[in-house]
């Protein structure tokens, strides 16, 4: 993976965390939506850089100019988003930013695109056909800055708005489906899969940050409450991690290289760009929930043998469903394989919710911990064989692929003088 993209990702990092931290200020059922609204914008943004980055070295030649641009103006729009659903003023500055940040991002990834893209006859006439998508977008997001505040009635700005935002959604996410692979050049499938595991990570690792900084954990004093719930915090979380990323990640992996054509390019965009984002969304509902609880626990004014108040333990146990249920759409689509410990553990976590709502917040993040280990626990044992094959044949390719670099890496010192003894 090239360096500059690891560059560049650290403001996707800073997306992630301001729409967390905006949405964490008012939790209501609408900027919920808007959360997701902007997410899904953000996340189609993501998808269009891996397209590219697949094609393009990002830090070679004229490239890291191009991209230093759209970091900043992605950059811009980042800062933009708290101000994406506020009151509709008259010529709002938010709103505005936000869309001609959207316009130039995007169009250093057509750019780029198009510079590459004259390497293969007739590719360009092919990219072509999802520029409608770019221009319609825009259009919609500069319609959503600009036309709320021309109407009187706030109510029916509102849902102008956010309609509007609802009308780019689906117009981005019914654009790949209806493109249905053709124009799209996957040439690594290494490359593609390491970027998306990559960013699945950060938003893993967001979450603990939001629960640290939320729960008001920083620059406390500690106590043994804070810091039972820190612990809880990441042993629930690795948990998750685990479960993608110690069978799922490596066979999706293997099964995206197996593919060709079409077909890789078909499981790309289902396995990674629209399964994942599912994931993603439910990570960021549980920092949320996880957030809401932990802060419960760290209030001392708060009785620790009180119920839990607040949207804290739906939020966690619905955000963990929805994570569950994208890697379930990940491996069904990615490997044609669905697991019962996961559909079992999705039916007992939708049962506990009424249960944890009446637990003290110690107690509803203990009961989430303990399920998620469960289930944990269990695959280990019960796919043991299945797992242990994979481990050995990722361990395989990994010593081959490592031989291969050093047998390489030999040839630089062919040729050279013996060293004179001294």
């Amino acid at each position: 993976m090239d360096r500059f993209e690891i560059f560049f990702d650290l403001v996707f990092v800073f997306s992630f965390f301001i729409i967390t931290r905006a949405t964490a200020v008012n939790i209501t059922g609408h900027s919920l939506l808007h959360a997701m609204l902007v997410l899904a914008v953000l996340w189609w943004c993501w998808v269009v850089h891996t397209v590219v980055a697949t094609r393009v070295r990002l830090g070679v030649g004229f490239v890291p100019a191009l991209m230093v641009v759209a970091m900043a103006a992605l950059f811009c729009f980042a800062l933009s988003l708290p101000q994406a659903f506020g009151t509709p003023e008259r010529w709002a500055v938010g709103p505005v930013v936000l869309a001609v940040s959207y316009v130039v991002l995007r169009g250093v990834h057509l750019l780029l695109y198009w510079h590459v893209a004259g390497e293969k006859p007739g590719e360009r006439r092919l990219l072509l056909k999802y520029s409608p998508e770019l221009m319609l977008s825009t259009l919609l997001l500069l319609g959503a800055a600009l036309i709320p505040p021309l109407i009187d009635d706030p109510g029916l700005a509102d849902k102008v708005r956010d309609g509007l935002w609802i009308a780019v959604v689906l117009l981005q996410y019914s654009a790949g489906l209806v493109a249905n692979a053709w124009g799209w050049v996957l040439t690594s499938a290494e490359h593609w899969t390491e970027r998306y595991d990559f960013i699945l990570i950060i938003a893993l690792g967001e979450s603990i940050i939001s629960v640290g900084i939320g729960g008001n954990l920083l620059g406390e004093p500690v106590t043994w409450r804070g810091v039972t719930a820190a612990v809880l915090g990441i042993f629930f979380t690795a948990a998750l991690w685990w479960t993608h990323f110690d069978m799922i990640a490596p066979a999706a992996r293997i099964a995206q290289h197996a593919a060709q054509g079409r077909l890789r390019v078909a499981m790309a965009r289902d396995v990674y760009a629209y399964s994942q984002l599912v994931m993603i969304g439910g990570i960021m509902l549980f920092a949320l929930g996880a957030e809401e609880i932990v802060g419960q626990i760290a209030d001392d004014s708060i009785n620790l043998a009180e119920p839990t108040h607040g949207p804290g333990v739906p939020l966690l146990f619905g955000g963990v469903i929805c994570y569950l249920c994208g890697g379930m759409l990940f491996q069904l689509r990615g490997l044609g394989t669905l697991s019962w410990t996961r559909v079992g553990t999705v039916l007992v976590l939708a049962a506990a919710i009424p249960l944890a709502t009446h637990l003290p917040a110690m107690a509803a993040l203990s009961l989430l911990t303990a399920i998620c280990v469960a289930l944990v626990a269990t695959e280990v044992v019960v796919m043991a064989d299945a797992r242990r094959a994979l481990h050995k044949a990722v361990f395989e390719e990994k010593t081959t692929y490592e031989k291969h670099e050093a047998d390489w890496r030999a040839r630089w010192h062919q040729g050279a003088p013996d060293e004179k003894p001294r």
